[in-house]
């Protein structure tokens, strides 16, 4: 049995909780919050105990494990702190929104060998990883093209915009991940982005909707598709097409019954609508494998050098936006 201890309750660091304390392997220990109300609503609805302090989860010796669903300017002291004490850490994206902090991090824990994970947990969906499956056994031949599309439903609100570190950081880096999941590591980054759907994110310093053409080492092209608004719902679909074929992946619904009638043909149930909703199965098998990790001894899928390799396609982004010009990386 694996005990646990998390940090953040908010929306997602709950739900983290309730996925560990409902695993049949793990046990949920203690939580803490700086929003002691989060932290106790949390404990009610999963039965773990509230932490007094940082300190009560990392000094605790029972604690074999860290889930870090905080502010994204507390991951890196939180992972050191962890993985010094021997944890092993699922931390949320992205590590830190500075490169250096970044690589510092890893410079202080990397001889410690620990076990860190980071949360992009789409390559955990099951349609997402038969796609990789099929790409990878060359059901389509090489890859020439990959196309990502990722909308959300509606803007978040303007305080998550003003710590978010702007779309590419917080949005696109999910994309990004994926993008070298399937195709391989990144070269050339060309990016573009507008203000289309909410003018308080552009008051802020940040855009609402990008596009990004990439080139790979194998030479296949990326296209990224972003927007802040898709009245319609979450909408989450990949394209990879090849010298001998294409593979799709589509947007998820309740049930993929159509109506045909009068009012229209090939009516379908509307797409789902929230992330947490589209990509539960994905949350439960990320846990999992996180598990499996620190049972078996064995690396994530989806470790530090992941977590590090996004952040500097999402820094490579932002520094095409502004300057107009194709950012050719190492």
């Amino acid at each position: 049995m694996t005990r646990i201890g998390v940090f953040g309750c908010g929306r997602i660091g709950r739900m983290h909780a309730l996925n560990i304390a409902s695993h049949p392997r793990t046990e949920l220990v203690s939580v803490f919050d700086v929003i002691e109300e989060a932290a106790r609503e949390t404990a009610r609805v999963t039965g773990a105990k509230v932490a007094s302090s940082i300190e009560a989860i990392v000094d605790d010796h029972q604690i074999d494990a860290v889930l870090i669903a905080s502010p994204t300017d507390t991951h890196v002291d939180l992972m050191t702190l962890a993985a010094k004490a021997g944890k092993a850490v699922l931390c949320e994206k992205p590590i830190d929104l500075d490169m250096d902090r970044v690589k510092s991090c890893w410079a202080e824990i990397a001889s410690l060998d620990p076990v860190v994970m980071i949360g992009f947990n789409r390559r955990f969906d099951p349609t997402f990883q038969e796609l990789e499956r099929r790409l990878s056994s060359g059901a389509i031949g090489k890859l020439e093209q990959l196309a990502i599309t990722s909308r959300d439903p509606a803007p978040p609100p303007a305080a998550y915009i003003k710590a978010s570190g702007g779309l590419f950081r917080d949005m696109t880096i999910h994309d990004f991940d994926l993008a070298r999941y399937f195709a391989g590591d990144i070269v050339e980054v060309h990016a573009t982005g507008a203000n289309l759907v909410e003018p308080e994110i552009e008051a802020l310093g940040d855009i609402d909707s990008a596009m990004i053409t990439m080139r790979t080492v194998s030479g296949a092209l990326v296209h990224i598709s972003n927007s802040r608004r898709a009245i319609y719902g979450y909408d989450q679909r990949i394209e990879a097409f090849g010298e001998s074929g294409m593979l799709q992946a589509g947007n998820q619904r309740d049930t993929s019954l159509s109506f045909w009638g009068s009012a229209g043909t090939d009516i379908k149930d509307p797409i789902m609508d929230f992330f947490i909703e589209r990509y539960t199965p994905a949350y439960h098998a990320e846990i999992d494998h996180f598990i499996d990790c620190i049972e078996k001894g064995t690396k994530p899928i989806v470790g530090f050098q992941d977590g590090l390799e996004a952040l500097r396609l999402a820094d490579a982004a932002l520094k095409s936006l502004r300057t107009g010009q194709t950012v050719k990386l190492d």
